[in-house]
């Protein structure tokens, strides 16, 4: 079974959305999906989380000025994968038990 790395998702979410707002693209949850390789719903979650730390306006589907500078540092930064084995999850479960 494998699972998602919520922050994975994320930073994949900035730097997704970053991309196609400096193309003046705008994007619609299924293509971000789709693009990054989760199911709608899991980013609709990782969209919401942003929103509420204020670096996605969700309703737009556009990265605020935080956002922005946060995607501006990851320009650079070799992303972690957003599937994770369960193998990986039960032994870090086990480390912090």
């Amino acid at each position: 079974m494998t699972t998602f790395d919520v922050k994975a998702v994320a930073a994949h979410v900035i730097r997704h959305l970053a991309a196609e707002q400096s193309r003046g693209r705008a994007v619609h949850l299924e293509e971000l999906a789709d693009a990054i390789g989760v199911r709608h719903v899991d980013v609709r979650h990782v969209v919401s989380q942003l929103h509420a730390e204020g670096h996605v306006d969700a309703k737009r589907m556009k990265l605020t000025m935080t956002g922005l500078a946060l995607a501006v540092s990851m320009k650079d930064c070799k992303l972690r994968e957003v599937r994770r084995k369960s193998g990986t999850i039960a032994r870090v479960t086990a480390r912090v038990a």
